[in-house]
């Protein structure tokens, strides 16, 4: 850790000040700041960021960490601070739009086929914010369908994931040929190939609502969201000549 800048050191200070938290406190901690649907009773306007800063385990916070560290750091050190934390709270809170928005998708498109089934809007809400569900919703939706609809209203998102990810994006943008590898991918791959890979297989787990390990709950829409908004920053800062004088 003896080169880490510091803004990325701050950050894993409040991310790990985070997860200890909530490790006593545990689940009012995860109800109070992670992110909920909007229309979920759970909702707070704070969410987008603080689910951010929020982790699920010791491997999540982990992971996230070490890439912040490995990544951010470098990324610090050519743009400044003010640059640099700019750019991540914007990738992550890319992620939580798009996560968000792929569940209002979900959501909305169950939503609609359940009251041309005669239900209404304000007793299905009712009944989710419950914690609870019909069971002639499940002859009336997909099986996909069903479990894309009351996930998307009940399940929350933690992490930093998706500003990890677009910081991830900027470091191929600005080191396109840095070679990179994963733990179980011991090949080093050139930066500008790795990353659209990782990104698009994340795209793919999305959609399909499948997952290379075997298990669930990973939110594959927040990864390329974070992507997306990094990318877009670093294509719109790049086309337009940014100043960074500006942010120091």
């Amino acid at each position: 850790m003896r080169n880490v800048t510091e803004t990325v050191k701050q950050l894993i200070i409040i991310n790990v000040l985070f997860f200890v938290g909530t490790l006593i406190l545990k689940e009012p901690a995860y109800r109070l700041l992670a992110l909920y649907f909007p229309e979920n009773e759970g909702f707070q306007v704070w969410q987008p960021v603080t689910h951010m800063f929020m982790h699920g385990g010791f491997m999540h916070i982990f992971f996230n960490m070490f890439a912040l560290y490995s990544f951010g750091s470098a990324l610090e050190q050519i743009w400044g601070s003010k640059k640099f934390l700019f750019f991540y709270l914007s990738c992550g809170l890319g992620a939580a739009l798009l996560h968000t928005g792929v569940n209002y998708y979900y959501f909305q498109d169950s939503l609609n086929t359940l009251m041309a089934n005669g239900f209404s809007k304000q007793e299905i809400v009712q009944i989710l914010n419950e914690g609870k569900i019909d069971t002639r919703w499940q002859e009336i939706l997909s099986v996909s369908d069903f479990q894309n609809f009351t996930s998307a209203f009940i399940g929350t998102a933690v992490g930093a994931s998706g500003a990890i990810y677009g910081t991830i994006v900027a470091f191929a943008f600005m080191f396109p040929n840095a070679e990179l590898s994963l733990m179980f991918i011991p090949v080093p791959i050139k930066a500008k190939y790795f990353v659209p890979g990782l990104v698009l297989i994340d795209l793919y787990l999305g959609i399909s609502g499948k997952s290379i390990f075997g298990g669930g709950g990973i939110a594959h829409f927040a990864h390329v969201g974070g992507a997306l908004f990094g990318f877009i920053i670093m294509w719109y800062w790049k086309k337009n000549q940014f100043n960074k004088n500006r942010w120091n």
